[in-house]
């Protein structure tokens, strides 16, 4: 009998790419070594840690922000983040008075080397339909709240043009450094879903 007790705890889309990747590995259509240094490199080297550093930096840095707002391709590209789907990018900044939120209402361009993978929600169609046609109430669902007197900006990405989100700094982190801000800053608030929250306070013990 086959133990399949190291399975139980994958969805039908897991088992499902398990499946499909031992059937290409089989049939020798593709490398298990090249495989493996794929996924570790998604998993350890390009994902939302990237831009969420990038975020700290600016926060942090004045003058790369001036750059990074001027010219985003190449500040990040500075950080060494460059790459596939990062070819082209945008950044653009959330204000008091104004909040950005980014959609690809075609297919599902995103920044890659900054942010990884998209996130199987930000693929939906309900997802890049209803971000442009209520935003607010997209936002709402995430559960963010934009006052009625700020501005929303909806930016749909293309295959020439990714867009990141420069999210507010939250109150009370002026003074921590871009290691200690870069852990608060969230894959969601550089899409422009939600915001990045202020860090709950240390309980005295």
């Amino acid at each position: 009998m086959t133990d399949h007790s190291d399975h139980s705890h994958l969805s039908d889309t897991e088992l499902r790419v398990r499946s499909l990747e031992s059937l290409l590995v089989d049939k020798g259509m593709v490398d298990p070594a090249a495989l493996d240094a794929l996924i570790q490199t998604y998993e350890e080297k390009v994902g939302p840690q990237n831009g969420a550093r990038v975020v700290a930096r600016a926060w942090s840095d004045p003058k790369y922000k001036v750059w990074l707002l001027r010219d985003a391709t190449a500040a990040i590209a500075d950080m060494g983040y460059t790459g596939r789907q990062g070819e082209h990018m945008y950044v653009v900044e959330n204000t008091p008075g104004t909040h950005n939120l980014v959609v690809c209402t075609l297919c599902s361009c995103y920044p890659w080397p900054v942010l990884g993978l998209p996130p199987t929600w930000y693929k939906s169609a309900p997802y890049r339909s209803r971000a442009v046609m209520d935003p607010r109430g997209v936002l709402a669902e995430f559960g963010t709240e934009v006052g009625e007197d700020v501005a929303i900006r909806v930016w749909d990405s293309t295959a020439e043009l990714r867009y990141l989100v420069l999210p507010q700094q939250p109150d009370g982190t002026e003074g921590m450094g871009a290691e200690e801000l870069a852990v608060l800053v969230t894959r969601n608030s550089m899409i422009g879903v939600e915001v990045v929250p202020a860090p709950m306070p240390e309980v005295s013990k």
